[in-house]
């Protein structure tokens, strides 16, 4: 029998820290990929000097989680990942560091040290903005009116394993229409509760046109405000990061 090869040398330093972080995805950098911004991210914890956990094997990877990425073409005001380092750090010094390090319009919001639980779990909803350029309040308010006053919108999407159709309406906890001060168009603001597969902004404007045959001028330009617990009522999301200040309380 073939002996079992192990890695040569010492293992990696154990975690002594594990810090959640909150970025935004702003500006031309909707556009990248959930790789594209892992990528970013370690040529940025090198660059900022972060003393990283790494994984054990023969194959040593720094130990990062993302968390329900936002999907490529859509910003984001709340993303979220974690990561675990070797020693201890300030979370202000952190984020402070990895903004400077990150591209810009990757913005690192805030970080706090992890208490207990898992984020992953939090994440139960999204409030999504969507803004319909050259589409007046006036025009999208029937449309509203018409998709929630149905039972089922589907949609069909195409995953790795082939074309899937689901349904949108039951994820839709609230939908309104709000108008642009400055531009007059129609912005559409909606909760929407995380399932799986995941009902996505560009899944609910097909659905929208299979009700009522609206389809929007031109792509909208789609921004995730939050995520995070769902409220009661639809009402929205609340802060994830919330009962990691209150368990770990202030920075030390």
């Amino acid at each position: 029998m073939a002996r079992q090869r192990t890695p040569e040398g010492p293992p990696p330093p154990p975690a002594v820290q594990k810090l959640r972080i909150r970025y935004a995805k702003r500006g031309r950098l909707r556009f990248s990929s959930t790789r594209d911004f892992s990528r970013a991210l370690e040529r940025a914890l090198r660059r900022a000097g972060v003393p990283m956990a790494f994984s054990a094997g023969f194959h040593p990877h720094p130990l990062i989680s993302y968390a329900n990425a936002a999907p490529t073409g859509t910003a984001s005001e709340a993303e979220y990942f974690e990561i675990r380092v070797t020693e201890r750090v300030d979370p202000d010094a952190l984020r402070e560091a990895l903004d400077e390090a990150l591209p810009t319009d990757l913005d690192v919001v805030e970080v706090v040290e992890a208490g207990p639980g898992s984020l992953a779990d939090r994440l139960e909803g999204s409030d999504w903005e969507l803004r319909l350029r050259r589409s007046a309040p006036a025009e999208v308010e029937p449309v509203v009116a018409a998709f929630l006053a149905v039972e089922r919108a589907e949609a069909t999407r195409t995953f790795k394993s082939g074309p899937r159709t689901f349904d949108t309406r039951e994820p839709v906890l609230a939908m309104r229409v709000e108008e642009d001060p400055q531009e007059g168009c129609a912005i559409l603001r909606m909760v929407v509760r995380h399932t799986t597969p995941a009902v996505r902004p560009d899944d609910i404007l097909t659905a929208l046109h299979a009700v009522t045959g609206f389809a929007a001028p031109e792509p909208p330009l789609v921004t995730r405000l939050a995520q995070g617990p769902l409220l009661e009522a639809g009402a929205g999301v609340a802060d994830p990061l919330a009962a990691d200040r209150e368990a770990v309380g202030p920075a030390r």
